[in-house]
């Protein structure tokens, strides 16, 4: 894996402080934010500078019961291209729900949702792994989430769930130690634990980001600093091993420049820090070694391990200095195993161990035909084989009517699915709304100028029972229109500001400025009020 560095998220409010931040070897860019055709100029100038620029997509739901969208995948592709990037990222959640597959209507959830982490989600998250690896010209990597609500009936851990992932699919991982602290708080999960379940070797980067807490609920806002116990977490994976890349992510609020570069060096204090853990660790390991070998008997047996002994000797030769300067480039854990092994060989040694751990099979050992296992081993075939088709077929289908059922309760008010806590679930509809409400008036600025005050009470009324069906953009043309048919905003000047956006922007094509259009257009309005 190609190693990134220390980076930041790019983000048009920050862009001219982050060409000129010391230190900064890669960015990461919203995919949906870039158009491939026109880059802007400061990311233009940044790839100038041999800066490497990572797209990071949104939308395209690789965990949810449909097969990811041909034009979704296409247009990620064609931003990698453009970027000239070495690989591209996605999530590990689902966005949308309803449609063809449940003969439900189709909902967008406009925000980051859990899978559950089954046996059933993780076929389906496979195959569309797989789908999308095929359509991208360049690697993918996908991020754990942050979750407020846990799903009933799991029967994984995220680490796991994550595990068997990569194995199956050879997918990269971009892991958010900011989502693993989230996760911790809301859903009393161990980070260390995640950490010790993951497979290192498969990590791309690392993602740090800030966020607040209240009333108990962690949440991952991207809009605060980074805290204590998120550099703890990153501190704890240096110490397994040295990530490939870590970036820095601030989506709202942003600070002074000053105050993101001490946020960026206090994420390489914390590699620092862990990587000396992980040097003394080898260190102690190497030394256990050795002492070992002297007491190995004489003879035919102690030729071998003296053999042995020499070529571990060999491979830590130089003492605690040049395994430090190693440790700080990241050579020993990305390069090579815990022992000096090609880093395939170490992942396959400790996949044949974990799948020993849950109960299946080595390969090679049983030689049972494929369709015919049972138990874990049948549903977790791994890298050795793939789901019977119509089995994924029917996954999909289970899933896809527990994700439109969460969905809808989420954002159509209808009833909370069993299983689910009921408080959480309040919870999150809110922050949806609340989020919602906020995109869009990014997107159509316009609209809390006209409203003023009333935006935000008017929006979330209409959120209540409106869900959202398509993009942001056909979200705020809908919430236009559904106030203009209720006689609203009450204010005469305001009603007919809204009508003239609404105008402006329903049509095929903006309608035209020009003196006898706009002339026709007042004409016609005077004839129809006679």
């Amino acid at each position: 894996m190609e190693r990134l560095g220390t980076g930041i998220g790019w983000r048009p409010e920050i862009a001219d402080a982050v060409e000129r931040m010391p230190g900064i070897d890669w960015v990461e860019a919203v995919a949906e934010n870039v158009c491939p055709g026109h880059l802007p100029d400061s990311l233009r100038r940044l790839r100038e500078r041999g800066v490497t620029v990572v797209p990071h997509g949104v939308s395209l739901g690789l965990g949810g019961a449909d097969r990811p969208d041909a034009g979704r995948l296409t247009a990620l592709a064609e931003r990698a291209q453009a970027l000239g990037s070495p690989l591209v990222t996605e999530h590990i959640a689902f966005v949308r729900a309803g449609g063809p597959l449940t003969a439900s209507p189709h909902l967008e959830a406009g925000h980051l949702l859990p899978v559950p982490r089954t046996r059933d989600a993780l076929d389906v998250l496979c195959e569309n792994v797989r789908i999308a690896q095929d359509a991208l010209p360049v690697p993918l990597a996908v991020e754990n989430i942050a979750a407020l609500i846990c799903w009933p009936g799991e029967e994984m851990t995220e680490g796991q769930f994550l595990y068997d992932l990569a194995d199956r699919t050879g997918v990269r991982l971009l892991i958010d130690v900011a989502n693993l602290h989230t996760n911790h708080v809301n859903r009393q999960e161990d980070p260390a634990k995640a950490l010790a379940e993951l497979p290192l070797e498969a990590i791309a980067y690392v993602h740090v980001a800030g966020g607040f807490e209240r009333d108990g609920v962690w949440h991952d806002s991207h809009a605060h600093p980074v805290p204590r116990p998120v550099l703890d977490i990153l501190t704890d994976l240096a110490s397994r091993v040295s990530p490939p890349g870590v970036l820095l992510e601030r989506d709202e609020n942003f600070p002074k420049p000053e105050e993101l570069e001490n946020e960026l060096s206090a994420i390489r204090r914390a590699l620092e820090a862990g990587a000396v853990q992980r040097v003394k660790t080898e260190l102690r390991s190497a030394a256990g070694t050795t002492a070992a070998q002297r007491t190995e008997p004489e003879g035919v047996g102690a030729e071998l391990f003296g053999e042995a002994g020499a070529g571990r000797q060999e491979r830590t030769r130089g003492g605690d200095g040049e395994l430090l300067a190693a440790a700080a480039l990241g050579r020993p854990s990305v390069a090579r195993g815990g022992d000096g092994e090609p880093l395939v060989e170490a992942w396959a040694t400790r996949r044949e161990g974990a799948r020993g751990a849950r109960g299946v099979a080595p390969a090679g050992a049983g030689a049972v035909r494929r369709g015919d296992e049972t138990g874990a081993a049948g549903a977790t075939r791994g890298a050795f084989g793939l789901p019977p088709q119509e089995g994924v077929d029917e996954a999909r289908e289970r899933l896809g009517l527990a994700q439109a059922a969460l969905l809808s309760a989420l954002v159509a008010g209808t009833p909370v699915p069993e299983g689910f806590d009921r408080v959480r679930i309040g919870v999150q509809a809110r922050a949806l709304a609340a989020k919602r409400a906020d995109v869009v008036a990014k997107v159509a600025p316009e609209l809390p100028v006209i409203l003023g005050d009333e935006y935000r009470t008017a929006f979330l009324g209409y959120a209540q029972t409106r869900p959202m069906t398509a993009g942001y953009r056909r979200d705020a043309l809908t919430f236009a229109e559904h106030l203009l048919s209720t006689g609203r905003p009450g204010d005469t000047r305001a009603r007919r500001e809204l009508r003239e956006w609404w105008l402006e922007r329903s049509g095929p094509a903006p309608r035209s400025r020009r003196p006898v259009h706009r002339l026709a257009r007042a004409t016609r309005r005077v004839l129809s009020r006679r």
